[in-house]
């Protein structure tokens, strides 16, 4: 036995080098990668900024009327948040408290690219800024309200790659305009009722705008008639003549900020007009009005973090709250006005868990409390719907408890009652209270809904809801 292993290992040397040889052999005549080709920096066209090799992009080339868009005058929900920017719906019109009594079937519903754009409406029509995956488009689609019918729509062609969904944003709407923003900062501007197009602006081209990890989600903002947008880049914050597209004022970079998903909101403070803003860099409050418009009035440098989703907060005393997920927590500001120069004061900044912090929705203020949902890294607190005190921000008033948990959708504050949507497209009611929480009712509204975050519309009693591909209206009233 000893004497045979000994031959085999003697033998072995010769065995490898026949072996090798027909190896070779065969990888000569049977090449299993020869018809491919190596890969090579941009043989892909992609850029970085997804701007494909050659791709022209004209914003707004095309338009197709289906329809004509008739205003049937009504109430109107013209953008992010709302008329006060407060996600609050003022009318005092009852709704429903249960799904007996309403709001359950399904008065229409609209087939969607993917993604988490939120509709606004203006005087029974509903404006959308869709991403058509079939063409490759940004495309603002206008419907009735009351139908669903789509009237018109203009659209422009740009390649878009997935990134957990592609639209972002709300339109801004006016009796005059229209002003979105699409997924890779391409800002339109349009006459309202004719779709005529009045001007655009590529933010990546021509503010070296560096657009946020899952493409643009700052809602755009009309204001008085000057369109309000955040770029970073070459500028910081920038106004536009609505009607011309000529740049009014603009707020210089010097820190390098950066765009985030963040939108900006107007703020009142002691007689001074402003626009605050959550940039990847700082937060920061730019004068809005008169000769100082565009100046920077405060800035705080400390609170820096890479994902902004949620809006600030701003509260009538001064009090600002900034809020972030992905371990960000939250942070609570006061301004100070010492005869028009402003001062910032940090009174608080806390982890998530320990005081109202979000991940994605802003929080809503009403009756001096904040409420909203905690994000997914408030560990044993995570996606409770809660209640605090201001004066008191790390302790809670109430929350939902352990087994009433929700997910990354939107709420909105209407007929004293909280309507809120959960990923998976079932709308909760919740009683707004300071006692307690306290569900009301609840419906799966969407059938197989999946990542249902878009931001909620209502108007007239209709609300508008999405998921990442399908949105519906149903009617609230009682």
């Amino acid at each position: 036995m000893r004497e045979l292993a000994y031959k085999y290992i003697i033998h072995l040397p010769v065995i490898v080098f026949v072996v090798g040889l027909l190896a070779i052999g065969w990888w000569m005549l049977f090449n299993p990668w020869a018809a491919l080709e190596p890969s090579l920096p941009g043989a892909d066209g992609y850029t970085g900024s997804e701007r494909g090799a050659g791709e022209m992009i004209v914003i707004g080339a095309h338009f197709e009327k289906l329809k004509p868009a008739v205003p049937t005058g009504g109430e109107s929900w013209p953008r992010f948040r709302g008329e006060n920017f407060d996600n609050i719906y003022h009318n005092r019109m009852p709704l429903i408290d249960n799904f007996s009594q309403g709001g359950s079937d399904i008065l229409w519903s609209v087939d969607l690219g993917e993604g988490h754009a939120g509709p606004a409406i203006y005087e029974g029509l509903v404006y959308l800024l869709d991403y058509d995956e079939d063409i490759r488009a940004d495309m603002l689609r206008v419907f009735s309200l009351e139908t669903g019918e789509e009237l018109w729509r203009r659209w422009y062609n740009v390649h878009i790659r997935r990134n957990h969904g592609m639209s972002r944003t709300v339109p801004a709407v006016t009796e005059e305009y229209i002003l979105t923003i699409g997924p890779r900062g391409h800002v339109m501007c349009v006459d309202r009722l004719s779709g005529d197009l009045l001007w655009g602006i590529d933010l990546g081209m021509e503010w070296n705008t560096e657009i946020p990890l899952w493409y643009t989600g700052q809602c755009p903002l009309l204001d008085n008639g000057v369109a309000v947008i955040a770029p970073g880049g070459d500028a910081l914050m920038i106004g536009v003549d609505a009607a011309t597209g000529e740049i009014v004022w603009e707020t210089p970079n010097p820190h390098g900020w950066e765009m985030s998903h963040s939108s900006i909101i107007p703020f009142t403070f002691e007689g001074i007009k402003m626009y605050v803003y959550s940039a990847v860099g700082g937060a920061l409050g730019v004068a809005a009005e008169g000769p100082l418009a565009g100046e920077v009035l405060w800035e705080v440098p400390e609170w820096n973090h890479r994902v902004l989703a949620a809006s600030p907060v701003c509260l009538p005393d001064g009090r600002i709250f900034l809020t972030a997920g992905y371990g960000a927590g939250s942070m609570l500001l006061q301004l100070h006005n010492n005869n028009g120069t402003f001062e910032t004061e940090i009174i608080e900044t806390f982890r998530p868990g320990e005081g109202l912090s979000s991940e994605q929705q802003t929080p809503v203020y009403v009756d001096g409390h904040l409420f909203g949902v905690l994000p997914r890294d408030a560990r044993a607190m995570r996606n409770r719907f809660v209640c605090v005190d201001p004066d008191d921000i790390t302790s809670f008033v109430w929350t939902s408890g352990s087994t009433a948990r929700f997910g990354l959708g939107p709420y909105i504050l209407a007929d004293d009652k909280f309507f809120l949507l959960d990923d998976d497209g079932t709308l909760y009611i919740i009683e707004k209270s300071l006692q307690g929480f306290r569900q009301l009712d609840s419906m799966r509204l969407i059938d197989k809904g999946h990542d249902a975050w878009a931001p909620l519309a209502i108007a007239d009693g209709y609300m508008l809801l999405r998921d990442d591909h399908t949105m519906i209206c149903i009617d609230l009233k009682r």
